[in-house]
Protein backbone atom coordinates (compact mmCIF):
# COMPACT_ATOMS: atom_id res chain seq x y z
CA UNK A 1 0.00 0.00 0.00
CA UNK A 2 1.11 3.52 -0.91
CA UNK A 3 1.99 5.49 1.85
CA UNK A 4 0.36 9.33 1.97
CA UNK A 5 2.78 12.01 1.97
CA UNK A 6 3.10 14.35 4.75
CA UNK A 7 5.12 17.89 4.65
CA UNK A 8 5.07 19.43 8.52
CA UNK A 9 4.92 23.15 8.72
CA UNK A 10 5.12 24.44 12.09
CA UNK A 11 8.34 26.70 13.49
CA UNK A 12 8.86 24.57 16.45
CA UNK A 13 11.25 22.07 15.94
CA UNK A 14 9.72 20.19 18.89
CA UNK A 15 6.49 20.14 17.42
CA UNK A 16 7.82 19.46 14.30
CA UNK A 17 9.63 16.37 15.49
CA UNK A 18 6.59 14.92 17.52
CA UNK A 19 4.65 14.71 14.84
CA UNK A 20 7.14 12.99 12.96
CA UNK A 21 7.83 10.51 15.25
CA UNK A 22 4.01 10.08 15.47
CA UNK A 23 3.22 9.22 12.30
CA UNK A 24 6.02 7.42 11.33
CA UNK A 25 4.95 4.90 13.86
CA UNK A 26 1.82 4.47 12.51
CA UNK A 27 3.30 3.05 9.02
CA UNK A 28 0.84 4.90 6.94
CA UNK A 29 3.04 8.03 6.66
CA UNK A 30 6.25 9.41 4.96
CA UNK A 31 7.53 12.75 5.82
CA UNK A 32 8.81 14.37 3.13
CA UNK A 33 9.06 17.59 4.42
CA UNK A 34 9.53 19.10 7.83
CA UNK A 35 10.01 22.98 7.46
CA UNK A 36 10.54 25.80 10.18
CA UNK A 37 10.67 28.22 7.65
CA UNK A 38 7.89 29.56 5.65
CA UNK A 39 9.52 31.33 3.42
CA UNK A 40 11.22 28.14 2.01
CA UNK A 41 7.60 26.70 1.77
CA UNK A 42 6.93 28.02 -1.82
CA UNK A 43 10.35 26.18 -3.51
CA UNK A 44 9.62 23.02 -1.58
CA UNK A 45 5.85 22.82 -3.22
CA UNK A 46 6.80 22.67 -6.48
CA UNK A 47 9.49 20.32 -6.27
CA UNK A 48 7.24 17.63 -4.22
CA UNK A 49 3.44 17.72 -4.25
CA UNK A 50 2.55 16.23 -1.07
CA UNK A 51 -0.60 14.43 -0.10
CA UNK A 52 -1.18 16.05 3.20
CA UNK A 53 0.01 19.44 4.76
CA UNK A 54 -0.24 20.00 8.60
CA UNK A 55 0.33 23.34 8.82
CA UNK A 56 0.23 25.53 11.53
CA UNK A 57 -0.95 29.16 11.76
CA UNK A 58 1.70 31.64 13.97
CA UNK A 59 4.84 30.48 11.26
CA UNK A 60 6.82 34.10 11.94
CA UNK A 61 7.36 36.13 8.37
CA UNK A 62 4.79 34.66 6.83
CA UNK A 63 1.28 33.28 9.29
CA UNK A 64 -0.42 29.91 8.13
CA UNK A 65 -3.13 31.98 6.14
CA UNK A 66 -0.69 32.97 3.17
CA UNK A 67 1.02 29.79 3.55
CA UNK A 68 -2.41 28.35 3.22
CA UNK A 69 -2.57 30.57 -0.32
CA UNK A 70 0.50 29.13 -1.76
CA UNK A 71 -0.29 25.16 -0.97
CA UNK A 72 -3.57 26.17 -3.21
CA UNK A 73 -1.45 27.17 -5.97
CA UNK A 74 1.39 25.43 -6.04
CA UNK A 75 0.35 21.81 -4.77
CA UNK A 76 -3.81 22.30 -5.38
CA UNK A 77 -4.27 18.58 -4.66
CA UNK A 78 -2.38 18.54 -0.97
CA UNK A 79 -5.48 18.10 1.78
CA UNK A 80 -4.23 20.74 4.34
CA UNK A 81 -5.15 20.29 7.83
CA UNK A 82 -4.26 23.16 10.16
CA UNK A 83 -2.96 22.23 13.58
CA UNK A 84 -2.94 25.33 15.94
CA UNK A 85 -2.82 26.36 19.78
CA UNK A 86 -5.77 29.18 18.77
CA UNK A 87 -9.52 27.20 19.06
CA UNK A 88 -10.98 31.13 18.13
CA UNK A 89 -13.50 30.22 15.62
CA UNK A 90 -13.00 32.99 13.66
CA UNK A 91 -9.25 31.04 12.56
CA UNK A 92 -10.91 28.05 11.80
CA UNK A 93 -13.46 29.96 9.90
CA UNK A 94 -11.23 31.77 7.94
CA UNK A 95 -8.94 28.08 7.25
CA UNK A 96 -11.36 26.14 6.12
CA UNK A 97 -12.78 29.05 3.84
CA UNK A 98 -9.49 29.31 2.34
CA UNK A 99 -9.34 25.76 1.58
CA UNK A 100 -8.40 23.71 4.69
CA UNK A 101 -9.97 20.29 4.99
CA UNK A 102 -9.23 20.28 8.80
CA UNK A 103 -8.59 22.11 11.93
CA UNK A 104 -7.13 20.59 15.10
CA UNK A 105 -5.87 22.23 18.07
CA UNK A 106 -2.65 21.58 20.06
CA UNK A 107 -4.88 20.53 23.05
CA UNK A 108 -6.00 17.32 21.48
CA UNK A 109 -4.93 14.14 21.91
CA UNK A 110 -2.79 11.64 19.73
CA UNK A 111 -5.88 9.64 19.12
CA UNK A 112 -7.93 12.55 17.69
CA UNK A 113 -4.65 14.10 15.73
CA UNK A 114 -4.36 10.98 13.79
CA UNK A 115 -8.61 9.97 13.74
CA UNK A 116 -8.21 13.73 11.92
CA UNK A 117 -5.56 12.71 9.56
CA UNK A 118 -7.45 9.79 8.49
CA UNK A 119 -11.23 11.35 7.97
CA UNK A 120 -9.36 13.89 5.90
CA UNK A 121 -7.49 11.71 3.55
CA UNK A 122 -10.70 10.02 3.18
CA UNK A 123 -12.28 12.47 1.49
CA UNK A 124 -14.32 13.98 4.55
CA UNK A 125 -13.48 17.41 7.10
CA UNK A 126 -12.67 17.04 10.41
CA UNK A 127 -13.28 19.51 13.10
CA UNK A 128 -11.58 18.56 16.16
CA UNK A 129 -13.66 18.50 19.82
CA UNK A 130 -12.86 21.50 21.36
CA UNK A 131 -13.53 22.99 18.25
CA UNK A 132 -16.84 22.23 18.30
CA UNK A 133 -17.14 22.67 21.73
CA UNK A 134 -16.72 26.43 21.41
CA UNK A 135 -18.98 26.32 18.62
CA UNK A 136 -21.57 25.07 20.42
CA UNK A 137 -21.04 27.73 23.08
CA UNK A 138 -21.44 30.24 20.46
CA UNK A 139 -24.14 28.60 19.18
CA UNK A 140 -26.43 28.70 22.29
CA UNK A 141 -24.98 31.82 23.68
CA UNK A 142 -26.39 33.21 20.95
CA UNK A 143 -29.84 31.46 21.01
CA UNK A 144 -29.79 31.97 24.82
CA UNK A 145 -30.21 35.82 23.60
CA UNK A 146 -32.84 35.53 21.48
CA UNK A 147 -35.04 33.14 23.59
CA UNK A 148 -35.07 35.98 26.24
CA UNK A 149 -36.88 38.28 24.04
CA UNK A 150 -39.88 35.79 23.92
CA UNK A 151 -43.07 36.55 25.57
CA UNK A 152 -44.70 34.31 28.42
CA UNK A 153 -47.66 34.00 25.57
CA UNK A 154 -44.99 32.62 23.36
CA UNK A 155 -43.48 30.67 25.63
CA UNK A 156 -46.62 29.10 26.12
CA UNK A 157 -46.94 28.67 22.10
CA UNK A 158 -43.89 26.95 21.52
CA UNK A 159 -44.96 24.25 24.57
CA UNK A 160 -47.96 23.66 21.91
CA UNK A 161 -45.69 23.38 19.00
CA UNK A 162 -43.56 20.81 21.26
CA UNK A 163 -46.99 18.81 21.41
CA UNK A 164 -47.79 18.43 17.38
CA UNK A 165 -50.60 21.13 18.02
CA UNK A 166 -51.93 22.94 14.83
CA UNK A 167 -53.11 26.75 15.08
CA UNK A 168 -56.79 26.07 15.43
CA UNK A 169 -55.86 23.35 18.62
CA UNK A 170 -53.56 26.14 20.30
CA UNK A 171 -56.41 28.65 19.46
CA UNK A 172 -58.75 26.84 21.51
CA UNK A 173 -56.23 25.61 24.14
CA UNK A 174 -55.56 29.33 25.23
CA UNK A 175 -59.04 30.93 24.32
CA UNK A 176 -57.76 33.22 21.79
CA UNK A 177 -57.98 33.34 18.19
CA UNK A 178 -56.75 31.24 15.64
CA UNK A 179 -55.43 34.16 13.45
CA UNK A 180 -53.38 35.46 16.49
CA UNK A 181 -51.99 32.16 17.32
CA UNK A 182 -50.86 31.96 13.48
CA UNK A 183 -49.39 36.09 14.45
CA UNK A 184 -47.51 34.73 17.34
CA UNK A 185 -46.14 32.20 15.66
CA UNK A 186 -44.35 34.02 12.70
CA UNK A 187 -43.07 36.73 15.65
CA UNK A 188 -41.36 33.64 17.16
CA UNK A 189 -39.93 31.91 14.14
CA UNK A 190 -38.60 35.99 13.50
CA UNK A 191 -36.99 36.23 17.23
CA UNK A 192 -35.41 32.99 17.29
CA UNK A 193 -34.55 32.81 13.94
CA UNK A 194 -36.28 29.47 13.02
CA UNK A 195 -36.99 28.01 9.80
CA UNK A 196 -40.52 26.00 10.74
CA UNK A 197 -42.57 25.50 13.30
CA UNK A 198 -40.59 22.18 14.35
CA UNK A 199 -37.38 24.21 14.60
CA UNK A 200 -38.59 26.57 17.44
CA UNK A 201 -39.30 23.90 19.67
CA UNK A 202 -35.75 22.41 19.02
CA UNK A 203 -34.65 25.94 20.38
CA UNK A 204 -36.79 26.02 23.07
CA UNK A 205 -35.55 22.47 24.23
CA UNK A 206 -32.26 23.18 23.78
CA UNK A 207 -32.35 26.42 26.06
CA UNK A 208 -35.05 24.62 28.76
CA UNK A 209 -38.07 26.93 27.93
CA UNK A 210 -39.79 23.61 28.02
CA UNK A 211 -39.26 19.91 28.77
CA UNK A 212 -38.52 16.68 26.43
Amino acid sequence: MEKVTVMIIDDHELIRDAWTILLSKDGRFQITEKLGDPEEVEEKLKKKQPDLVLLDINLGSKDGFEVLELIKKYSPNSKVIAVSMHNQTIYVKRMIKGGAKGYITKNSSAQEFLHGIEMVMKGGRYICKEVKNVLAAQMLAGERSKVNRLTYREIEIIKCLREGLSSKEIAAKLTVTEEAVKGQVKNILSKLGANDRTHAAVIGLRNGIIDA
